[in-house]
Parts: structure tokens; sequence; C-alpha cells
């Protein structure tokens, strides 16, 4: 089964291109197989479904529109969707099931089960048949609303059920307008007065909390981010937050401490209070402010990434792995509060957070994240007539291109860039963006181009200074010179670029140099300074906490022991670089893993292990709609079953 909220009544719901990506990346298709286009990304999704043996179903939660949902309908086969919304979505061609509110028998039972839960002796329900009849009456039977009213009740124990229900039927035609639609016309519940007179019962600063958690603009919320909203310390606005979430108008997130989030219709209500409000509660104030926090804390977890000694990090972080947590739990709001910034006039949020965040989301292979938001800070850019901001948001552009494999489109974002660097004067942006340029010119197989733009680029960073930019723009044009056959020249760019970020305390360089110096090393033959490269590398990745490429480290040292027939330590590195792939949801590594593995098995005589590990590659290749790698994946195993002792290849299984 595959859950997925789409927050369809949310200020950003989730768009289907993102939804397909999160259920692509569920059912473990690795990110950068993942197209960018809707079609295209919903076509790859219906054809994974359908490799899988048994019947799948999705749950696609919180739509608020057939166009959110259409694209995740799994087509023609045993697979099946379940869309929950408060609409009734008429034109998906699907099965219409209402969900009934209870009856009052029924929400009568909760309501006194909800009080003697909390205290055995409360027999005010019970007591008072036709005071609970009217009050579950006015709740419509929906649990949410009946949920409010026992804790409002199990709040207060002079409240008596009839005063409860005299005061929430006096509310409820001015909150009216709030209503659950389902399908059943007038005699539809409604859940405002529920709301409004929970609110009633708030003091002046919850309500005014409330009223201004829906400009956050994430799924949830942090309780410092809403204690920057509110202009509270995190000890009050944490005091005001319990106590909304004992009121149910907000509940502590699931899985995350420290967060909040509010139900849809809670959160509408809180918005429609919200616009009623927004003088009285400084609503533009606490947006200015919510703002600035994200902008500052993104800008301050990004000086962290690097984690390279010789540069002086804030201490608000206690280091790189905190300040990549708090960008994991604040992702979804940073990306809307850049679409937020965009659409209220806050033009500096706009341009700048995008920028701040490209480091990371290139790191976490959030590529559509990365497209999106730069390309709002591209536009502002230009709308501001800032070209130094452009050209730095047009080579980001180039980077998340490659990332989602349009490698064309991000050979023409890094030459606009490096042309307006070159404008602009400024030396050092315009060699980040000609090695950028050179890394996409070698996806496309323009191997010499890129070998002259690397060149042109560390020319730059020695002529500036830059030590850490002449490592990285060595490295990249030792890569460059393995697609042009140059492997000794290689081999000497990838050594500089390791000596020189061990000189600059960059571990990450260095692994992502000594790394790519064993790929150059195993084409001149001299397998074991491979493997020396190799395990060194995976070691600095794991210590880098970068498993992906560690993965691919633990892969290239399996490959490099076979070559020199050390097959049982070869099958110990691939089996570990099959399980961090599996980890990571890296499923093209996967395969590669246990296709190398399955050679080193039949190598050693297993051959049982080396068809089994085949087969499951064949598997993952077929899933992901691979079919070179397959073929290969294929022709081996069929290799592995005729080389069995003493069975005929025609009776192989």
């Amino acid at each position: 089964m595959l859950f997925i909220d789409l927050h369809g009544y949310d200020e950003a719901p989730v768009e289907p291109g993102q939804a397909l990506d999160a259920l692509l990346r569920a059912l473990g298709v690795p990110a950068e197989h993942i197209l960018s286009g809707v079609e295209e990304r919903a076509g790859l999704y219906r054809s994974v479904l359908a490799q899988v043996s048994d019947p799948v179903l999705v749950i696609a939660d919180s739509v608020s529109a057939e166009a959110q949902v259409r694209p995740l309908l799994p087509g023609a086969g045993p697979n099946r969707v379940v869309v929950t919304s408060w609409h009734t979505l008429a034109g998906l061609g699907a099965r219409l099931v209402d969900v009934t509110v209870m009856d009052d028998t029924a929400a009568i039972e909760l309501l006194d089960a909800a009080l003697r839960a909390a205290r055995p002796d409360d027999d005010r329900i019970r007591s008072d048949p036709r005071g609970a009849a009217w009050l579950a009456g006015l709740c419509g039977g929906l649990p949410l609303a009946l949920q409010i009213v026992a804790a409002l009740v199990k709040a207060d124990l002079t409240l008596s059920t009839a005063e409860l229900a005299g005061q929430l039927s006096e509310e409820k035609d001015r909150l009216a307008a709030l209503r659950y639609d389902d399908g059943s016309g007038p005699s539809a519940p409604s859940v405002a007065a529920a709301f409004g007179l929970s609110c009633s019962r708030l003091d002046d600063t919850s309500a005014r909390v409330f009223r201004l958690l829906p400009v956050n603009p994430g799924p949830d919320v942090s309780t410092a981010a809403a204690a920057v909203l509110a202009d509270l310390t995190v000890t009050e606005v944490r005091t005001v937050l319990a106590g909304l979430a004992r009121a149910h108008l907000a509940e502590a997130a699931p899985g995350s401490a420290g967060r909040w989030r509010m139900h849809d219709l809670v959160r509408l209500y809180a918005q429609r209070l919200s616009d009623a409000n927004a003088a009285a509660d400084g609503r533009e104030q606490a947006r200015d402010r919510l703002l600035g926090y994200y902008l500052h804390r993104a800008d301050t977890a990004d000086d962290h990434l690097p984690a390279r000694p010789a540069i002086s990090v804030p201490g608000e972080f206690t280091g790189r792995q905190d300040a990549l947590a708090w960008l994991d739990a604040e992702r979804a709001s940073l990306v809307a509060a850049v679409t937020m910034a965009a659409d209220t006039g806050r033009h500096q949020v706009a341009l700048r957070l995008p920028l701040t965040l490209g480091g990371y989301l290139d790191w976490r292979w959030r590529f559509d994240d990365w497209l999106a938001i730069t390309a709002i800070s591209l536009n502002t850019a230009r709308r501001l007539g800032d070209r130094r901001s452009e050209g730095t948001a047009l080579r980001n552009l180039g980077g998340a291109l490659r990332g989602v494999h349009r490698s064309g489109e991000a050979i023409t974002a890094f030459d606009d860039a490096v042309a307006i660097f070159r404008e602009t004067g400024d030396l050092q942006s315009e060699a980040t963006a000609l090695n950028g340029l050179g890394n996409a010119l070698s996806d496309v197989d323009r191997s010499g181009e890129a070998v002259t733009t690397h060149q042109d680029a560390a020319a730059i960073f020695r002529e500036t200074g830059d030590r850490h930019g002449q490592g990285w723009a060595l490295d990249t044009l030792g890569t460059a010179l393995q697609g042009v056959g140059r492997f000794e020249d290689a081999i000497t760019a990838h050594r500089g670029a390791a000596a020189i970020s061990r000189e600059t305390g960059d571990r990450h360089g260095e692994a992502m140099a000594v790394n790519n110096l064993g790929n150059a090393l195993k084409q001149v033959r001299r397998f074991e300074d491979t493997i020396t490269a190799h395990r060194d590398a995976a070691a600095i990745f794991r210590e880098t906490g970068d498993r992906h490429r560690e993965g691919w480290a633990v892969t290239n040292l399996g490959v490099a022991l076979q070559e020199v027939r050390r097959f049982e330590e070869a099958i110990t590195a691939l089996q570990d670089a099959s399980t961090i792939f599996r980890e990571t949801g890296d499923r093209q590594g996967e395969g590669m893993a246990l296709t190398n593995l399955g050679l080193a098995l039949r190598e050693a005589q297993r051959f049982e292990e080396a068809i089994a590990a085949y087969r499951e590659a064949v598997d993952i290749f077929r899933e992901t709609g691979d079919e070179n790698y397959e073929r290969v994946a294929l022709d081996d195993l069929e290799a592995a079953k005729a080389a069995q002792p003493g069975l005929n290849p025609l009776d192989a299984p």
C-alpha cells in the first residue's frame, strides 16, 4: 500500500508532478530516472506499477480537484486507488462512496466514552439524554466536531450538555459558511460552529496565534517558527500550541517532535479568521518575520554544509548534521515560502532564498524543488534588473537541469550564466559556471569541449587564488580527460585535486577526487592502486554521511577486487554496496551492484547465488525501464546457468 497526502486545501497543494515524484521514489525508482514532465512521470508510474507482482493500493488523501489526482490513477490492471476529498470528484469515472456521518446513537456513545475516559464518574451525557442528543445532532455526527465538543465539555466541569448545545446552536448561522459538502445538499453537516465555539473560549493570545498559523505556507510548522510568527518566546508559544491541541484546533505532527499541523478544515477556518483580523493581528509584519527567519536560518545552515575547517560558521547549529536535519524538517515550508514571497511582493526573499537552498537541494537530489524555486529566483532577478543574481540563478538552474537529465537545456543555462558573469566582471562566479558547463558538456559526450571548459575554469580559480575552486576544477577536468582517453593526464589531475582538497580540509571533495582517481587507475590496469583509492573514498564518504556516493565507491572497490581475483572480498564489498543502494532507494545502483555481485559469485563457483543475484538485477532493470542493463544482466544470467558443472546448458533452469 502507498499513501500520499496531497494537502489539497493548503495554500500550496501538492502538484501532480510532485505527487508522482514521491510515489515513484516510494516504488524504488532512483531520482535520476524520474523524468521532469507530468505525463512522462505518469507513464513511468503506470509502467512500474504494472511490473509489481502483487496488486498495489494507492491512497490519495486530501484531494481538492480532479486534475490533482487524475495522473495518479494506475490505469488498467489489478492496482487500485482510493481518493479522499471534501468534494465529490464525479468526473474521475470512479465509483463514488459517500463517507457517512455517525448516527445520533453512535455519536452519543462516542461523547460519553470520551468524557468517561477522562473522568470515569462523569455522567453528564447519560444523565441528560435530550441535551446529549441535541448536542450530537448539532455536531452532524462528524467525528472531528464531536472530538472538539468532547474536549470543551471535559475542560469545564460546570458546563452541561444542554448549555453547550444551546451555545453551539446560537452560533451555527454565523459560522454556517464553513460546510462539509457530502452531496446531501442543505442537510450537509457543518463543523464551523464547533470551531467557532472552540475559538471563542481561547484567550486573546491563543486566538491570535491560531489566526496567524496559516501564514506559514508549509504542511506543518515548528515551535520555533510559530514563535517567530507570533512574536512570542518558544516557551510561551509551546504552551499556546499545547492548548490549541487540547481544543483540537491544532495537533502534534506525527513522527516529528516539536512540529505542529492543522487539519485542512481547521486551517481553512483559521485562514478566514486571519483575513478578517489581518490588521489587528499584524499579519503582514508576522509574514515578514517568518520569511526573514527562514532566510536567515537557511543561510546559516548552508554555511555548515561544506564542513571545511577553513570556513568559520555561526554557532546556531551544532554542526553539519544538525544543519542538514533542520533543512530536512523545513524543506517543504522553505520551498513554499519562496512562492509566498514572490506572490506577496517580498522580492528579496524570493530572489535570495532559492539561491541559498541550491546546495542543500542538490545534496538531497531534490531537483524538482530546485527547478521550481530557481525559476522564481531567476524571474525575480530579471524583474529587479539584478544581473549578478540573474547569473547565479542561471548557474543554479543549470545544476538543477542536469539533475533531471535535461543536459541540453543545462548547457544553455550555464552558457548564459558565463556571459553575464563576464559582462559584470565576476571572475569567481564565471569559473564556477564554466565548471558546471564542462560537466553538462561531458553529459552529452562533448568531452573535448568539456576539457577546454574545465581548463578555463581552473585557470580563473588559479588567477583568483581560490584553492578550493582549483581542486574542484582539476577533479572535473580529470573526468573529462577520461572521456577523451587521456588517462595518465586524468590521473595527474585527480591526484592534484585530492591534494588540494586535503590542503583545504575538504573531506568530501577529497573523496570525490580519490574515487575518480580510482576509475582512472583502473583504465591503465593499476588495480592495487585502484583498490586503495576506492577503499579510501568509501571511508570518507561514510564519514561525511554521503551514503549514495559511498555505495558507488564500494561498487567500484568490488569490481577492482575482481580484477585481481580476490573474489570473496569482492563479494563482501558488492553485497555491502547493494545494501547501501537499497537503503537509499537507488534502484539503478542496486541493480548495478547485483550484476557485479553475480559475476564475482560466478567466478567463485557459487553458481546458485550468482543466478539469484542476476535474477534480482534483471527484475530491477525491468522495473526501472533500463533495457540496456536488463539485456546485460539477462546475458550474464544465461552464462551463469550454462556454467553450472554437470548441467547441459539447454536444460538449465
